[in-house]
């Protein structure tokens, strides 16, 4: 758990929960509450008792985020008091480096300028193609066209919400010089698959991580697989430092140049021999140091990392072992040898054509029986304004008529809240909930 100490109030609240709700479901077990017994109590969206006990208070004890404490109020309140603050950056980048493996780390503002790095770091001519998922944040594709690279537009597989490998292999040319894969929701991207491929194309492989804080796979995190990688530290971010960013870097050449684009004031550490030595004092014209405040967080919070990700892997795959027994719902595929991370919110895949109900009437009948249901579709970024204007580009990017993949995913999925401390009643009452609206699933047609 993290070092955030529970209010008595909030302790007394949550026995309480747990005390009222153990009530509520006394002689109605999970196993025994299937379609039959859901069909003799009406839905609470036509009158029925609602299903989920959990107050608005007791909820946000269970899913306020980010979550800092007294550790954090501490470390901060001792910083303004000292005037000591950029001691912070160096000491985040080693213990960052130590928990990732990886040969060489910067700390950036953000994720969206350590992109900006890495496509400087790249080097690339004019006009180079860079393969990459259109369901991802703006910066992931609009960084490059700062250094003429152009983004080709690669559909994402339905099952995860991830890099479609097979529809990469179909849009490659003689002009793609490297891909950029994006972590979907905290959920890791083939890389063995990818990395085989890139290498026999001779593609450069870099990663999004923005979602992925902890991940790994086959014991490797994630940040570690290409050439280099990114990680953002927004508030909503697995590891949340408000703001602040982290390039990941396989060798020293591309370290020194994208440090060198950001970081003016750290050439002269390079060894006397480095090209980009020379450029001490001025860099490349930006200025992308994190604040040292946020790296004071995002050292708190990474001491806690990996206790609180076992918590939520814990209570979703819980949740979810449940709601996956219901007929029409799956969750993104995971790979034995990949243990995700979760970003922002449970995600759960809804085959609402099979089922014959809309999502918004589903979002309705849950959120009536207590259950904090919501969706947000992916913003598909081919088909934003900037990538059909010619103008900002060195070679105008293609748009593709139709990504089936992204279209899929955004039009089939929910979200339900992530829980960071014992959930186990709560989860049995979702699980109720949303067992009650399959019972009626025909009502909601």
């Amino acid at each position: 758990m993290r070092n955030t100490n529970e209010t008595n109030s909030t302790q007394c609240s949550r026995r309480a929960f747990l005390k009222t709700g153990t009530a509520a479901a006394a002689g109605l077990s999970v196993a025994a509450y299937g379609y039959g017994a859901g069909r003799t109590e009406a839905l609470a969206m036509s009158g029925g008792a609602k299903t989920v006990s959990l107050s608005s208070k007791e909820e946000a004890a269970l899913t306020r985020w980010p979550r800092y404490g007294d550790a954090e109020k501490k470390v901060l309140c001792e910083l303004l008091d000292t005037n000591d603050f950029y001691g912070q950056l160096p000491a985040f980048e080693q213990e960052w480096q130590d928990y990732t493996g990886s040969p060489f780390v910067r700390n950036h503002i953000n994720g969206s300028s350590a992109l900006t790095s890495m496509y400087f770091a790249l080097d690339l001519p004019a006009g180079s193609e860079i393969l990459l998922p259109s369901y991802t944040f703006f910066a992931t594709c609009l960084a490059m066209r700062f250094f003429g690279c152009v983004p080709v537009f690669i559909d994402i597989d339905p099952k995860t919400a991830c890099f479609d490998l097979e529809d990469a292999k179909r849009k490659l040319t003689p002009g793609t010089k490297a891909l950029t894969v994006m972590h979907s929701w905290g959920l890791p991207c083939e890389l063995d698959r990818i990395i085989a491929w890139a290498k026999e194309k001779g593609l450069i492989l870099l990663e999004d991580t923005a979602h992925a804080h902890g991940a790994s796979m086959q014991g490797k995190k994630m940040g570690t697989w290409g050439a280099m990688g990114i990680f953002s530290f927004q508030a909503s971010k697995v590891l949340p430092a408000i703001e602040g960013g982290m390039g990941m870097y396989a060798t020293k050449a591309y370290f020194e140049r994208a440090t060198t684009f950001g970081h003016y004031d750290l050439p002269a550490k390079f060894a006397s021999d480095s090209p980009m030595r020379g450029y001490d004092g001025t860099g490349f014209g930006q200025k992308y140091r994190m604040h040292p405040l946020a790296a004071a967080l995002a050292r708190q919070q990474l001491r806690s990392l990996d206790s609180l990700g076992a918590v939520v892997r814990k209570n979703v795959k819980e949740l979810n072992q449940e709601l996956t027994q219901l007929e029409g719902i799956t969750e993104p595929f995971e790979r034995p040898d990949q243990q995700r991370a979760y970003y922002y919110s449970n995600m759960l895949f809804i085959d609402f054509k099979q089922l014959g109900f809309t999502r918004d009437i589903l979002i309705k009948a849950l959120t009536a029986e207590g259950v904090t249901a919501r969706f947000w579709d992916y913003p598909e970024q081919h088909k934003l304004k900037i990538y059909s204007e010619a103008k900002w580009w060195h070679h105008p990017p293609a748009v593709p008529a139709s990504l089936p993949g992204n279209e899929y995913v955004n039009a089939n999925h929910i979200m339900v809240p992530l829980f960071y401390g014992e959930a186990a009643e709560v989860n049995r009452q979702y699980t109720r909930a949303f067992q009650k609206v399959w019972a009626h699933r025909k009502e909601l047609t």
